[in-house]
């Protein structure tokens, strides 16, 4: 992953503006510290920060094609690089051995179709200057897993601003969007078109396929195995949970077949590296050793302090560009071990974002009144991951260079979990259907008959113990330690005051605070963006309180860690 930024159809001159834009770019090498570029070609500049994961020595950014007339810069990995460099009619212009140079050759021979052809994580934009004219394309990936955003300024609209980042527009741009996921732009027609579109990507759309539970352990075993794409050392975060454990567990076994091959190189000597992170004695750290244990990773469990948090908290803002409680809550542990882990070498990381919104894990999800309602919440989740758990897997993990890559969010993946009739997803009355995500578990449980384990899967064992694939939901805020969100609360209270907290309509009209906490991070917010433009990217993470939980997000709050669900 990394840094992109470029001007297209800059109103003065391109020379002059160059070294400016080389300076908004700086603001993104956070996200991409091994290298940096920059192209000028008529009146647009095209930058880029480059964090090297593949084809280390010649992947060097922008890229351009033998006469310069397509200059590309990417932010992503391209997993089917290889099979869509076999189409290619012509296959002589390729510079270097980087996964996402596919790109620009793909889209000079189909254009706008490129999107659809890439299977993995992406923003680009190219510089199209064939044909005596120029023009920019720009793509995010279907579900907005790499950030990016769109500028103009109102005194200068025919200019177009693109960044991975909101803090390289937020001083030259008084209109900011966030680019749509599953959306191209080009600039020959003016807006954003959706390229994106399966047949579960319809809410309203129940669908009525039973589960293959084996179909589905094999299509992410699949994703994970994709993800191992590398050229530098790697791990995974593991919290404990299900979906980390999983996660975990599949790399573990597929990095073990890897190095049963003379031919594979170790990218580091022995087992697979993990990593959790918590207050002493956090739910997270305690459950994360106990897999870590059963899977035999190299496992480093980090420790915070409540302070340590808090004082971190004005740069998670700066670098996760929200104000929003339930992002800023977890993001900031995520924040904090992500440091942690670059220190120890590791560039790239697997985690487990997005089986939550699949498979309807949050906890809220008990509640559910119709099958419809439920189907119709997951999409509605999973259609706006690029506003909570991909825009915290991203940029909390970019904030130190480390990429993060998130399995649960497989196009294929997707296309068979989502198309799966939601009586299978949703918490019924025998005794384990009641626990939330009982799909993906009982897709994983060696004792269910209807997982159809072969015989080699089987031989190799359970790919988690029943008591870790059968623990209860904790939401990443709370399985760090209880006693972390209830100390954001308490500092909230000390620090804004009830008269303060009474105007608050007056002081933020728009998108106004309910809670003392959700003040004091929009304060915090409007200090760092105070360009009313930031302000139009944000959007809060509300729980559904006419299902009957509670305004607080929290997976405590909504009551069902107080009863039995198993």
């Amino acid at each position: 992953m990394c840094g992109i930024f470029g001007v297209y159809n800059y109103w003065g001159d391109i020379e002059d503006f160059r070294t400016k834009a080389i300076e908004l770019s700086f603001k993104l090498r956070h996200r991409g510290p091994d290298y940096s570029g920059c192209i000028t070609k008529g009146n647009s500049v095209i930058c880029h920060e480059r964090l090297t994961i593949v084809g280390i020595t010649s992947g060097a950014q922008p890229f351009t094609n033998h006469d310069n007339s397509l200059v590309l810069s990417v932010n992503g990995e391209i997993y089917n690089h290889v099979a869509l460099e076999a189409t290619l009619k012509d296959k002589s212009e390729f510079k270097s051995k980087s996964d996402c140079e596919v790109i620009m050759h793909m889209y000079k021979e189909i254009g706008s179709d490129v999107v659809n052809k890439l299977d993995g994580m992406f923003s680009f934009m190219i510089l199209d200057s064939r044909n005596g004219k120029q023009k920019i394309f720009a793509a995010r990936d279907p579900i907005g897993i790499t950030s990016l955003y769109l500028g103009r300024d109102s005194k200068h609209p025919e200019t177009v601003f693109i960044a991975s980042e909101l803090k390289s527009l937020s001083k030259d741009c008084d209109s900011i969007l966030e680019f749509p996921n599953g959306h191209y732009f080009d600039s020959d027609i003016g807006y954003f078109v959706p390229y994106f579109k399966p047949d579960w990507w319809d809410g309203s759309r129940v669908p009525t396929n039973k589960a293959d539970y084996k179909l589905l352990r094999e299509t992410l075993v699949q994703a994970v195995r994709k993800r191992m794409m590398t050229e530098v050392p790697f791990g995974v975060f593991l919290s404990g949970g299900l979906d980390s454990s999983l996660i975990a567990s599949i790399t573990a076994r597929e990095l073990e077949k890897k190095h049963m091959l003379a031919d594979t190189p170790r990218l580091f000597d022995g087992r697979l590296k993990s990593f959790s992170i918590g207050l002493p004695g956090a739910p997270d750290l305690i459950a994360a050793q106990s897999v870590a244990d059963a899977l035999n990773t190299d496992h480093t469990g980090f420790t915070y302090t409540v302070q340590e948090g808090i004082d971190a908290i004005p740069q998670v803002i700066y670098h996760l560009e929200t104000y929003d409680v339930t992002t800023i809550r977890a993001s900031t542990p995520m924040y904090l071990l992500s440091r942690l882990v670059k220190a120890t070498g590791v560039k790239m990381v697997l985690s487990g974002e997005g089986s939550d919104e699949v498979f309807g894990g949050y906890l809220y999800f008990h509640y559910a009144p119709s099958d419809e309602e439920f189907q119709s919440e997951t999409v509605s989740r999973v259609q706006n991951l690029h506003t909570s758990d991909c825009l915290r897997a991203n940029k909390s993990t970019m904030a130190w260079g480390l990429e993060a890559r998130v399995p649960f969010l497989d196009k294929e993946f997707l296309q068979v979990a989502m198309n799966v009739d939601p009586k299978y997803k949703r918490c019924g009355d025998k005794a384990e259907a009641k626990m939330e995500k009982s799909l993906i578990r009982r897709a994983f449980d060696v004792e269910f008959s209807e997982a159809n384990f072969s015989e080699q899967e089987l031989a190799e064992g359970p790919y988690l113990s029943h008591d870790i694939l059968w623990r209860q939901k904790e939401q990443f805020s709370d399985g760090v330690g209880y006693s972390w969100i209830d100390s954001l609360k308490a500092r909230a209270e000390s620090r804004i005051s009830d008269e303060d907290f009474a105007k608050r309509h007056i002081t933020f009209p728009e998108d106004t605070p309910d809670t003392k906490e959700a003040y004091m991070y929009r304060q915090m917010f409007e200090k760092i963006f105070p360009n009313p433009a930031c302000r139009e990217s944000v959007v809060r993470w509300i729980p559904r309180t006419d299902w009957g939980c509670s305004s607080d997000p929290s997976g405590r709050a909504q009551g069902v860690h107080e009863k039995t669900v198993v």
